[in-house]
């Protein structure tokens, strides 16, 4: 029988600052058990959620998403073939989205990724007179799918107003 893990070999372990691992536990996306005399000890389980936790974070997933990517996922004995399926099959949607995000991104930075997305009172290129702020707050073409930026054909190009 494998001996659980203390924070410190799960620190090692993973890359992760021991104030890291306590987030995580704090926030649901690991658990831990006591000893006697109050010291955490995690499964060597843990050190797979926390690869997959860093998975989900490298590619822009917040802490909400990563807890309810993991709900369904147990802790320990080690997730089969079916729960890993399971997990990924709910990934694909979000992933497709955060590519087709960073794609739009892509395309149009050469447009001025300033005018229109952060609403900008003045704006001779996308976004003339603040048109974007009627239609969303902050970043108005990024946070509202259905608030296209303009092409930057759409406006005569008026140059900086002052």
């Amino acid at each position: 029988m494998e001996l659980p893990l203390s924070i410190g070999d799960v620190s090692s372990r993973s890359g992760l600052a021991v104030t890291a691992l306590r987030f995580y536990e704090a926030n649901g996306l690991i658990t831990a058990s006591r000893t006697a005399g109050n010291q955490r000890r995690y499964h060597r389980g843990v050190l797979r959620r926390i690869a997959i936790i860093r998975a989900a974070q490298s590619v822009g997933f917040t802490l909400t998403d990563i807890v309810e990517m993991l709900a369904d996922l147990p802790d320990d004995p080690f997730p089969d073939t079916e729960h890993w399926q399971a997990m990924s099959t709910s990934w694909r949607p979000r992933l497709d989205a955060r590519i087709e995000t960073l794609e739009r991104l892509r395309d149009r930075l050469d447009t001025c990724i300033g005018c229109g997305c952060l609403t900008l009172a003045k704006c001779g290129l996308l976004n003339p007179g603040d048109r974007a702020a009627r239609s969303a707050e902050g970043a108005a073409f990024w946070n509202n799918d259905q608030s296209q930026p303009p092409s930057p054909d759409a406006f005569q190009r008026i140059g900086p107003q002052r």
